[in-house]
């Protein structure tokens, strides 16, 4: 049943590629780095396994040929990509704002740190993955280059999927931690001011170019 699984040279193949990707800068960084500085390392660790929970659902839709449709019905993936852009900028304007009053803060000896509810940073890593279309194209284009015509689609594209899910929530962690291990300087108010601007400026922009690109 699970002959599939063999660790060859496309597998590892697939390793180093998946590797290369996820360390490649992106929202999903952005992201982590954004929830951690705001709510600490459990807002972090929440972020990312959300964002890569999600990637099963790309691997379920591309197994099943749903990406096949949406990359054929001009419509739908634009209307997937307007979707995807709105709540990119959502999420900007929402740090932008919260940059602003900086109101819901619980200030202690100097130190800012923002709660927010178990659910939030696991609902926006979630939505922000799924509602991706490029991750929707990356996984059509690029999972099929490591199924044989023998292997079961679904079962083989959950495979490759919790692998990508494993580096991915390494690397995401990792950062995490990083971000995380200096807290204390990003809850100060005037650099949670600051982080919150900027990331929510950079979200802004990368949502409004995900929505004119062609």
């Amino acid at each position: 049943m699970f002959d599939f699984i063999q660790f060859d040279t496309a597998f590892w193949s697939f390793v180093v590629a998946i590797t290369l990707l996820t360390v490649t800068p992106g929202v999903d960084t952005l992201l982590v780095i954004r929830n951690t500085s705001r709510g600490g390392l459990r807002d972090g660790v929440l972020t990312s396994l959300a964002i890569c929970a999600g990637l099963f659902v790309h691997a379920l839709v591309s197994s099943a040929g749903i990406s096949l449709i949406l990359l054929q019905s001009a419509w739908a993936f634009s209307a997937l990509k307007l979707i995807g852009a709105a709540y990119l900028i959502w999420l900007g304007m929402k740090s932008l704002l919260s940059a602003r009053r900086a109101r819901g803060l619980d200030v202690e000896a100097g130190v800012v740190r923002q709660y927010v509810s178990l659910w939030q940073p696991l609902r926006e890593g979630f939505l922000s993955n799924v509602l991706n279309p490029k991750t929707v194209v990356f996984y059509m284009a690029f999972l099929p280059q490591f199924i044989a015509p023998t292997d079961p689609a679904v079962l083989k594209s959950l495979w490759l999927a919790g692998i990508h899910f494993v580096i991915a929530n390494i690397w995401q962690i990792g950062i995490t931690l990083m971000v995380g291990g200096a807290g204390r300087w990003l809850a100060k108010p005037r650099v949670s001011r600051w982080m919150e601007g900027i990331t929510g400026s950079v979200m802004v922009l990368l949502g409004a170019r995900l929505a004119l690109s062609r």
